[in-house]
């Protein structure tokens, strides 16, 4: 049985570490909770195989093959079979489907098999358990491959609005790079002639010669400041201060409170609707956010909502979440329709979220554009300044 090291709080707020055995990290997270503790990060410390991770497309797929067969009255293990059979599958994830497919041959339940081997996210395992025990399994593996659907678009349509700022910026940076390492040489026995240079001139040149000569180090310069980076973002602390500035930074911070209150709600909603207790629904949708110092806050949240404060007054105290999301629940509890108002204001949260990425986009090109200006400007007066002042010398001693 996998080890997993964790890290994770108890009520107090107090961070606990910890190695345990479990099946999964599922599994992991409902014996720390048996014992008080809520798990904040996880990792298999045997070193075993990765485990396939589905994305949200492949997740809608899946869920709308399944469900278009159950809703034909196919039993699962042949839903499961047709499915598996598909021609062109990546053998990864046909290799998922037999897996299942051999546990539920030998009685296990379908949220279970799910479960062992760590491919499927929490919101999916917990739909179709709920979906397990009222009988309308179909009906929620329907709902999950909306869910899946409106997510892996709303993923589309910020990578979509962000691809063309990116193209712009790394064209910049090779441009730059071209003019240092290409052009510039050729000025070099120009200023070589001459007494003194100016200190832009002397750095720039220096950046020149750096990277024409040593280019193979200047690589490798940026590679292990990549790892590191990486190594770096993944400390706990340094992830949630990160995490923080997200929700906080002007402009951005607003698109992603607007990103977060569309995934909380979708989420939300699609597991209240399959008959999770909101309590439950909660915890699991307060995980699926994608932002640690957020999803950190709805564990007193839960704690706030199972001691009887009705829930759209315990969101009202998320930072990162929009108040919008507290009052449209108020509503919704009020007329006894919390799943419909929940999915009305995912949906226009996701609206919102595609207008802001928008105007982002339409912010951005001309700050790199200027940037850009600026890079290539200094290049050309650390290039001009030398030829000039030696043109002034000159015509002073003439």
């Amino acid at each position: 049985m996998p080890q997993f090291r964790y890290i994770a709080k108890n009520m107090e707020g107090k961070t606990m570490r910890g190695v345990l055995e479990a099946s999964g990290e599922n599994v992991l997270q409902q014996q720390l909770k048996e014992q008080g503790l809520f798990l904040i990060e996880a990792k298999d410390v045997r070193g075993s195989k990765k485990a396939y991770k589905f994305s949200s497309a492949q997740l809608a797929e899946f869920c709308r093959e399944m469900s278009t067969l159950l809703a034909s009255g196919v039993s699962i293990v042949r839903a499961l079979e047709t499915t598996a059979d598909e021609e062109g599958l990546a053998a990864s994830r046909r290799s998922v489907y037999l897996e299942i497919l051999s546990e539920l041959k030998k009685g296990t339940s379908l949220s279970e098999a799910m479960e062992m081997g760590g491919n499927f996210p929490e919101l999916m395992l917990g739909m179709i358990r709920s979906g397990e025990g009222s009988g309308n399994i179909d009906a929620v593996v329907a709902r999950l491959s909306l869910h899946y659907e409106r997510e892996n678009r709303l993923k589309q349509q910020v990578r979509s609005a962000m691809t063309y700022p990116a193209v712009l910026l790394v064209m910049s940076v090779a441009v730059v790079i071209l003019i240092v390492t290409f052009i510039l040489p050729q000025f070099e026995e120009l200023f070589s002639e001459m007494e003194s240079l100016p200190m832009v001139t002397e750095l720039l040149l220096a950046i020149s010669d750096f990277l024409v000569s040593r280019w193979y180090l200047a690589l490798f310069m940026v590679f292990v400041i990549g790892i590191l980076l990486r190594i770096i973002l993944k400390i706990y602390r340094v992830r949630r201060t990160v995490d923080f500035i997200k929700v906080r930074m002007p402009v951005i911070g607003k698109l992603n409170k607007v990103i977060y209150t569309a995934r909380f709600a979708r989420t939300l909603s699609s597991l209240y609707s399959s008959g999770m207790p909101i309590v439950a629904a909660l915890q699991t949708a307060g995980g699926t956010i994608g932002n640690l110092y957020v999803e950190e806050q709805f564990e007193q949240v839960a704690v706030t909502v199972r001691s009887g404060v009705p829930l759209s007054q315990a969101l009202k105290e998320v930072d990162g979440l929009l108040r919008k999301l507290s009052s449209t629940i108020l509503v919704g509890e009020e007329s006894g329709r919390l799943d419909t108002m929940l999915d009305s204001i995912a949906m226009t949260m996701e609206e919102e979220a595609e207008a802001a990425t928008k105007r982002l986009v339409t912010m951005l090109e001309p700050v790199l554009i200027c940037l850009m200006a600026m890079v290539v400007g200094f290049i050309i007066i650390a290039v001009m300044l030398p030829i000039y002042d030696s043109y002034s010398a000159i015509e002073g001693s003439a």
